[in-house]
Order: C-alpha cells, then sequence, then structure tokens
C-alpha cells in the first residue's frame, strides 16, 4: 500500500513539474534569437549539437570501457582468481 502510493506521488510530482523544467530558457536568449534571422538560429542549433557531442561521447566511451572490462577479476564459475593463491 505505501510502495503504491509512493509511486503515485513519485508521478504527480513528475507531471506537475514538467512545466518548470521545460520553462528553464532565459527570456533575453529567447527574444534575441526570436529577432534574429534564420542564420542565427541555424548557427544555435548547430552549436547545441556541437556541444552535446563531447559529453555524449565520453558517457558512450565509458559504458563500452565498462562492459568490456565487467569480468577481467573472475573466471567463469564465478570465482575470484585472487582466492586461489
Amino acid at each position: 500500500m505505501l510502495h503504491t502510493v509512493a509511486i503515485a506521488l513519485a508521478a504527480l510530482c513528475v507531471l506537475l513539474l514538467a512545466p518548470m523544467a521545460f520553462s528553464q530558457g532565459c527570456s533575453l536568449c529567447y527574444t534575441q534569437v526570436a529577432n534574429s534571422g534564420a542564420r542565427m538560429i541555424r548557427a544555435l542549433r548547430n552549436g547545441i549539437v556541437i556541444l552535446i557531442i563531447p559529453p555524449l561521447s565520453m558517457c558512450i566511451a565509458a559504458i563500452f570501457f565498462s562492459f568490456r572490462k565487467r569480468n577481467q577479476f573472475h573466471d567463469a564459475d564465478g570465482m575470484d582468481r585472487r582466492s586461489d593463491w
């Protein structure tokens, strides 16, 4: 019962706080871009894409290497290699 109430409360908070998350934009930035031409809007979109590439690639690399190295210290039977000395 308590678990269901907690999930319902969390879902309600997410639904109520979602509009605030989308309104994080600066009004000055919004008016500057709205008053500029199509070239400025295209440049801003390209800048956003360029700025997202490094953190996204670092996250993907970290996930890749962690999955690649996950069995480095364990045998196939699940025993630790350091315990058989």
